[in-house]
């Protein structure tokens, strides 16, 4: 198995918890090659872990590298469309943490660069290579006998596993004025989509939208095809709660999403036609392996019968970087690309111009 040459860009929460301890236990298939970052501290600390891996002086400096094959974008949201164009003018294969983009304009640009582009570019949708959201596929109603879909993301930040269950170095080393340049660049971004008289409240639901909420936008259409567009959609509690309505004509996808500090996390999808009911449930992704569950539930004549497939032990992410390996090895099109990610842009900002529509 070819062992590939990664360098990460950003290394924060998810790349200390998730990204870097997955290649180091896919030693067969990944080397931590290089890494970047704002902070010195977290270089300092991953070229540590890292043994052999390069601390370089940019982002530009890492991407350009005869010595890196991949280039993980794990950085802030608004640094990824730029470094994925600097990816593609340096042919490296590509693993971009979501959201992809923060608009569809910059996603449309880099779909156009990527055209013919003869490596791959993965969007990191962790939820979609869960062991039970893969064994969902082969349980779901027929299409035509849905009835009604729900889905949950009632979370907490990962701090509050990550706190009780890792250590994890919060830098405290970076330039503030980069910091400013940056949260500018990403509020700039944002209001492309929310609009410049935007409150700031739907200013910080289109940013829980595309941070959280992409995920099982995703997950949804991975399991039930395109909606036909947005019924409706409303926000709370200043933004952090959000509720949504998808139309898939014969039947709604309801989505709620709510964030709050209670460290409590409680993530599903459950797909309901009139004599079955298919339900994902997911925990918390920021303690590794931690299991997924899929639970059926059936009429009979004796009433109804539930199976529950799981504990699944199989970790989310850990398959998601198979997988990349795999598409980067065969040259095959990943589900989860570019193209794909646009569509879910594309619904948050129907979403956003819904909730604008009620609250003008």
């Amino acid at each position: 198995m070819t062992i590939l040459r990664v360098g990460l860009v950003g290394l924060g929460e998810v790349a200390q918890s998730i990204h870097l301890p997955v290649l180091r236990d896919q030693r067969d298939r990944w080397r931590v090659a290089g890494v970047f970052d704002l902070s010195r501290k977290l270089m300092d600390l991953c070229t540590a872990q890292n043994p052999g891996a390069v601390a370089f002086p940019s982002a530009e400096a890492l991407i350009a590298s005869p010595d890196v094959d991949v280039v993980f974008v794990l950085s802030s949201d608004e640094t990824h469309a730029p470094l994925v164009k600097a990816a593609i003018a340096a042919r490296k294969h590509v693993l971009l943490e979501k959201p992809a983009c923060l608009t569809v304009r910059e996603i449309d640009e880099l779909i156009a660069l990527a055209q013919g582009y003869d490596r791959t570019i993965f969007v990191g949708y962790m939820r979609r290579y869960a062991g039970a959201y893969l064994a969902a596929k082969a349980e779901l109603p027929r299409f035509e006998d849905i009835t009604h879909v729900r889905i949950f993301d009632l979370i907490s930040e990962g701090r509050h596993f990550l706190s009780k269950s890792q250590t994890i170095l919060y830098p405290d080393d970076v330039d503030p004025e980069a910091l400013r340049r940056g949260a500018a660049a990403r509020l700039a971004l944002i209001r492309e989509v929310v609009g410049e008289d935007a409150p700031d409240d739907l200013v910080r639901a289109y940013r829980g939208l595309t941070a959280l909420s992409s995920h099982h936008i995703s997950a949804m259409r991975g399991l039930l095809g395109e909606p036909k567009g947005v019924v409706a959609a409303h926000r709370t509690n200043g933004g952090a709660n959000t509720a949504i309505l998808f139309d898939y004509g014969h039947f709604i996808a309801n989505y709620d999403a709510v964030v709050d500090d209670l460290g409590v996390f409680d993530a599903m999808i459950e797909v309901r036609s009139n004599v079955k009911r298919v339900r994902i449930v997911y925990d918390t992704p920021y303690i590794r392996s931690l299991p997924t569950r899929l639970e059926v539930t059936e009429a009979t004549p004796a009433g109804p019968v539930n199976r529950t497939l799981g504990p699944i032990y199989a970790d989310a992410f850990s398959n998601e970087l198979t997988s990349f390996h795999g598409h980067i090895g065969a040259g095959t099109k990943p589900l989860t690309d570019l193209e794909d990610s646009r569509r879910d842009l594309a619904l948050m900002a129907a979403a956003i111009e819904r909730m604008r529509a009620r609250h003008p």
